[in-house]
């Protein structure tokens, strides 16, 4: 997905990274990773506006074809997700894209064109390189594991029935894996259940031994060790610390 913003400020945490985007800086990832994100810079006067385009993965790589005809160049491995200068002819046509949305007859037509316009782009770029990535078979296989944990965050995961739904031995699976996400898939599995119960607990008002539950911890210990490990307080701590500093709203997790 392409995200792009019209006013204000984002950062998003992927594991122990931080990636900061503004109407100056665009973020893109390849992967449904599980990112917390939050709000910077907003007001009543100037509220936050972005804009999201998801990719359709098939036409992608039609247009990758288009993009490399003689073969997508090297490029070194890289996360799944990254910030790039939001350059003008990008934002020019997300604008007309959006502009679209209130002429439906238009948009039958030319939606699919500004669509492409934006995909080739972003292609044609710096980064088109690591974003001709998704057509690779390996990221295709991760892409696969990625969508079963997070399908089944809350159940067991075996390392070698991971390795085997990606057709790899479970070496590989684990450096190509890290190398998208920053993480292990038993880190990113781990990453999925603590966000969801710091939403339950903050959106529902759950208590700790109910959302450790709901997630799939056994222990409520061990919840509350790798919990303060990962957000720096206990959850009780953390709970009081977001609603004091009133950040229930401006703090949100992608599952």
């Amino acid at each position: 997905a392409l995200c792009i913003v019209a006013q204000g400020a984002k950062t998003v945490m992927l594991g122990n990274e931080s990636y900061d985007y503004d109407p100056s800086r665009m973020l893109i990832f390849s992967l449904d990773l599980p990112i917390a994100a939050m709000i910077r810079q907003a007001s009543v006067a100037a509220p936050y506006l972005s804009f999201r385009f998801d990719f359709d993965l098939d036409r992608l790589a039609e247009l990758i074809l288009k993009a490399y005809p003689d073969g997508v160049p090297p490029t070194r491995p890289g996360r799944a997700v990254y910030v790039a200068q939001a350059s003008a002819e990008i934002v020019d046509a997300a604008a007309r894209l959006m502009a679209l949305a209130s002429r439906p007859e238009d948009a039958a037509l030319l939606a699919p064109l500004v669509q492409d316009e934006i995909m080739l782009r972003l292609l044609r770029g710096p980064f088109g390189a690591r974003l001709a990535q998704l057509g690779k078979i390996e990221t295709h296989r991760i892409g696969k594991v990625v969508a079963w944990i997070r399908a089944h965050f809350d159940q067991p995961m075996r390392i070698d029935d991971m390795a085997q739904l990606a057709h790899m031995s479970p070496s590989s699976l684990h450096g190509q894996f890290k190398s998208l996400t920053s993480m292990s898939p038993l880190q990113f599995q781990k990453t999925l259940r603590l966000q969801e119960a710091r939403r339950l607990m903050l959106a529902t008002g759950m208590d700790a031994n109910l959302a450790c539950q709901r997630v799939g911890y056994l222990s409520a210990s061990q919840f509350s060790r790798e919990y303060a490990r990962h957000f720096g307080n206990a959850p009780t701590r953390d709970m009081v610390r977001l609603r004091d500093a009133g950040l229930a709203g401006a703090v949100s997790f992608t599952q």
